[in-house]
Formats: C-alpha cells, sequence, structure tokens
C-alpha cells in the first residue's frame, strides 16, 4: 500500500494531468486558425451544384454537428472529450465518409512495423558499438568508426533518406521508389519479400542516424566508466575483458539509455513524417503530413492524441520499471 501511495500513484496522476493538458491543448489550437473547414467542406459539396439558401444553411449545420463544432467553445470541448472517451474520433473532413479511427487504423501497422524494428536495432547497435569504442579507444577501428558515425551524426536523417532514395532507387534502381508492398496483403512470399524491399530504404536512414546519436552517447558513457573503481579493480584482478565489457560497462551504460529507448518507442506513434513523405511510405507520418497540407484538423488532431497518449504511457512505464533495472534506485 506504501508503495502505491508514495510511487505509483503520483506518477499515475502525472500521467493523466498530462493526457489531460495535452487533449486541451489539440482541441484549442485548431480553433485559432482562420480557416473554417465547414465552410470548405460546403464548398467542395456545392462546388458543381447550386442549394437554395434553406438546403445550403440545413448542411451546414449538418456538417456542424457532425465535425464536432456545434455549439459555443465550451459545449465543443464536453462534446470533444465525450468523443474522445467514447474512442471516437469523428470524420475526416477530405476523405468523407471514412472516419478518422479507420484512416489510423490503416497506417498504424506500417508505421509501428518501421519504427519499431529500427528504434530497437539502432539502440542496441548504439549501445554496444559506443561500449566497444569506450573500451577499445586506441584500436583503429575504433577510431574509424567514431569517426565515420561522428560525421554522420549532424547530418539531418531526411537528407540521408534523400541520399539513399537518389542512390538506391534512381540511378541505381535496385529497391522500389516509393509504396509499402505489392499484392494482396498476407503470408505469401511475394508479398513479404516486397514489404522488405519497400520498407528497406526507409529503415536504413532512420537506423543510421539513431546509430549515430546512440553511439556517441554510449561511448561518452563507456568512457566515464572506463575510469570507475570498480571497472579499475576487476582489470587488477585479471577479469576477462569480455566479462568487464558486458557484467559491467554496458549494463551500467544501459541504464541512463533505457528512458531514450522508452520515449523513442512511445513517439512510434506521431510516425516518421519527412522519412515516410520522400518514399511514399503509407504510415502514420505520411498521413499526418496529408492531412496537414489538406487541412484535416480531425484527422491531425487524431494523430496528435495517439502521440501524446504514447509518449506520456512510455514515461510511466519508464518510471515504473527503471527501479527494477537499477539496483541503486528504490521506490522510496
Amino acid at each position: 500500500m506504501l508503495l502505491f501511495k508514495e510511487y505509483i500513484l503520483p506518477r499515475l496522476l502525472q500521467w493523466v494531468m498530462v493526457i489531460f493538458i495535452g487533449v486541451t491543448i489539440t482541441f484549442i489550437i485548431p480553433r485559432l486558425s482562420p480557416v473554417n473547414p465547414v465552410d470548405q467542406a460546403l464548398g467542395r459539396l456545392t462546388a458543381f451544384q447550386s442549394l437554395s439558401p434553406e438546403a445550403t444553411m440545413a448542411l451546414r449545420e449538418s456538417l456542424l454537428d457532425l465535425y464536432g463544432l456545434e455549439g459555443n467553445i465550451f459545449e465543443q470541448y464536453v462534446s470533444f472529450w465525450t468523443r474522445i472517451l467514447q474512442g471516437d474520433l469523428g470524420p475526416s473532413f477530405t476523405s468523407f465518409p471514412m472516419t478518422v479511427n479507420q484512416m489510423i487504423r490503416n497506417a498504424i501497422g506500417w508505421t509501428v512495423g518501421l519504427l519499431g524494428t529500427t528504434i530497437v536495432l539502432s539502440w542496441l547497435l548504439g549501445l554496444i558499438l559506443g561500449a566497444l569504442a569506450g573500451y577499445y579507444p586506441n584500436k583503429w577501428w575504433s577510431r574509424l568508426m567514431e569517426n565515420s558515425l561522428v560525421a554522420v551524426y549532424p547530418i539531418p536523417y531526411y537528407i540521408l533518406a534523400f541520399i539513399l532514395l537518389m542512390l538506391l532507387a534512381y540511378y541505381f534502381p535496385i529497391f522500389p521508389l516509393v509504396g509499402g508492398a505489392r499484392g494482396t496483403p498476407g503470408f505469401s512470399w511475394n508479398y513479404l519479400s516486397s514489404l522488405v524491399e519497400h520498407s528497406f530504404l526507409p529503415a536504413l536512414s532512420i537506423i543510421i542516424g539513431g546509430t549515430a546519436f546512440r553511439f556517441i552517447m554510449s561511448k561518452a558513457l563507456t568512457s566515464s566508466e572506463v575510469s570507475s573503481d570498480y571497472v579499475q579493480y576487476a582489470e587488477m584482478a585479471a577479469v576477462p575483458k569480455r566479462k568487464i565489457l558486458t557484467s559491467y560497462l554496458i549494463r551500467n551504460t544501459m541504464l541512463p539509455q533505457v528512458t531514450d529507448l522508452g520515449l523513442s518507442l512511445g513517439a512510434i506513434f506521431e510516425g516518421a513524417l519527412i522519412t515516410e513523405v520522400v518514399f511514399g511510405y503509407p504510415g502514420l507520418g505520411y498521413t499526418l503530413f496529408v492531412a496537414i497540407t489538406s487541412a484535416d484538423y480531425n484527422l491531425i488532431m487524431g494523430v496528435t492524441l495517439l502521440s501524446i497518449v504514447g509518449i506520456a504511457t512510455a514515461s510511466l512505464l519508464v518510471d515504473l520499471i527503471y527501479p527494477l533495472l537499477d539496483p541503486r534506485v528504490r521506490y522510496r
């Protein structure tokens, strides 16, 4: 009971507060825009036909109710929360009658598959390679690896994406230019192989940048741990270097990076916007880009809400499990 009261409950309340504030801001910001989505919808619906004033007014009232924009700002806010709690994100402004739930459902699998794989791989590569470079700083391969990744790190990942796209999809057409897969979805070899082909370049651009960032972090942490007393004592006691590297250095430098891994996985639901746009990958990032360019506020809010809940939940889980990973940290 004391554990729940002093440690778990405050973090649960913080999680609820973060989501509440994030959802409220998400509700307010689109309403500050000078663009009225209902007027846009009316313009599209009446572009090729003429309606009487009475029919136009009735249509406008229906659209206001449909999009949750009926009534004053307080009534809209209550209606907004009611729909959120029911799991109803409303219809898409530009793809009506398709709902935001359907559009997110169609895109989320692509993004989770791409980013889930690339984040874990880049985290593991950065952690292990950084620890090796920090423990063997004078080796030729260590200096080569450090110089290469430090040179790559400042390059924006979307520039890497453009370079890979031009080299391996345009000048040397080894991989597809756009898309997520070919054929009918299923467990057939043709579909699964096309899935790998289409995701390889987007994944590679993310892995290169993510590995470079985590390599620098891991190497810095390892370099400080190498000079610590317990590592020096282990070396004087002739403990095998492999054991020092795995049981001492990697294990201890991994702990501060757990937060980075958790938050990165939580941020999956916002998608890799620029990478997905560059490669025409049908994930949440590309869906968000289309929503922004077409002023589809319901869809923008849906993806944003998903991202807020994902990051807040990841932070909560990291807080709850971190004491289990680090014996120096206690719940109280």
